[in-house]
């Protein structure tokens, strides 16, 4: 397993370990910084000299239509995408011009572990996937100039975030491509999230997130919790970590060491995030999340996979079902939530297939 990226964290880890995945990416993409200013977030405090990382891959076309967003998702950066872009890709960079954001608590994009007092580590203000959404609307239209977006396109909390765009800018967006990812986050997937936070907490070396020597009991218990959910039941059954790892001791013993990279203020922002998504508590809906996500005007693709213990199938078929415009596709994988990150070579193949041929449909309303 590769070492770990500076902005990656506990999903990351494995994501650019795994082998065997040809990946289209263009060679290595420029990090551009955009400076949000002060930025205003929706608990009304204020997050001075805000910054977003991007990179771009493709050529903005003359009519200025082919733009499409992607935002990252937990732990993740915009590598996390590689495998979608690219000539054939199912986000085809000789076809589209493709912005590839990192979210608050990247560690690329303002967080934690990189803002300065008074607003480092746990003093760091708490962020929503509405603020997400908000600082790159301001990134695409004053950044780029750009008036419309042909798609958003995002993973895990990076399906989110698309979701929440098709609300807050729906006349913004013609197509939105939601994967492995729910509107709102359900109670279970609220303890989930809880249990990890704590897993931090219980270490005395975090020291309420004053950490000056890494919390290594809390690393530890951090990588088990992760790694027993990312991947089904059924995955773990059948073996199917091998011929990777000799046995489940040897991944997580492997998935600790490879996540001593990650900062755990910058997990807990974005989980606490992830917590009190909600696309129904978007302004003008108070809490409704059938008329938030009734009011979607862009098509979108929609892509449980069968087997996540994350987003389950179930979920995202009923959320499915308030939305206008919809097309539901479920991954057949037995990878769980890993399947959404093109972890194997079918779930690669899979993705690109889908989410291409629903690109290429163009507006469909």
């Amino acid at each position: 397993m590769r070492p770990v990226p500076a902005a990656g964290c506990v999903l990351a880890a494995l994501y650019s370990g795994l082998t065997g995945i040809a990946a289209q990416a263009p060679p290595h993409a420029k990090h551009h910084v955009y400076d949000l200013g002060d930025f205003r977030l929706e608990s009304g405090k204020v997050l001075p000299a805000g910054r977003i990382l991007y990179v771009t891959a493709g050529q903005l076309n003359s009519a200025r239509d082919n733009a499409v967003l992607v935002p990252s998702y937990a732990g993740g950066n915009h590598h996390g995408y590689d495998f979608l872009l690219g000539k054939g890709g199912g986000l085809d960079t000789t076809h589209f011009f493709v912005i590839l954001t990192e979210m608050f608590g990247s560690g690329g994009s303002s967080s934690p572990s990189n803002t300065p007092a008074p607003f480092d580590g746990p003093r760091f203000p708490q962020v929503t996937i509405r603020d997400n959404v908000a600082a790159s609307y301001q990134l695409v239209t004053q950044g780029l100039g750009l008036q419309h977006l042909r798609a958003v396109a995002g993973y895990s909390m990076g399906a989110q975030q698309a979701l929440q765009w098709s609300v807050s800018h729906p006349d913004f967006v013609d197509q939105a491509v939601a994967w492995c990812g729910t509107a709102k986050t359900t109670p279970h997937g609220w303890m989930f999230l809880e249990a990890g936070i704590r897993i931090w907490q219980a270490d005395s070396a975090f020291a309420g997130g004053n950490y000056r020597t890494r919390p290594m009991k809390g690393q530890a218990a951090s990588a088990a919790h992760w790694a027993s959910w990312v991947f089904s039941q059924e995955w773990w059954r059948r073996g199917l970590y091998r011929p990777k790892w000799a046995s489940p001791e040897a991944l997580l013993k492997e998935w600790t060491t490879d996540t001593t990279a990650q900062q755990p203020n910058d997990e807990i922002l974005q989980s606490r995030a992830w917590q009190e998504n909600d696309v129904g508590r978007s302004p003008d809906f108070n809490g409704d999340l059938a008329r938030a996500l009734g009011s979607i005007k862009a098509s979108v693709l929609y892509m449980p996979c069968e087997t996540d213990l994350y987003f389950t199938k179930a979920d995202i078929v009923a959320e499915s079902r308030l939305i206008p415009h919809v097309t539901v596709v479920t991954i057949p994988s037995l990878w769980g939530h890993a399947a959404g990150a093109g972890w194997n070579e079918q779930d690669a193949a899979f993705l690109n297939r889908e989410i291409g041929e629903f690109m290429r449909l163009g507006k469909v309303r």
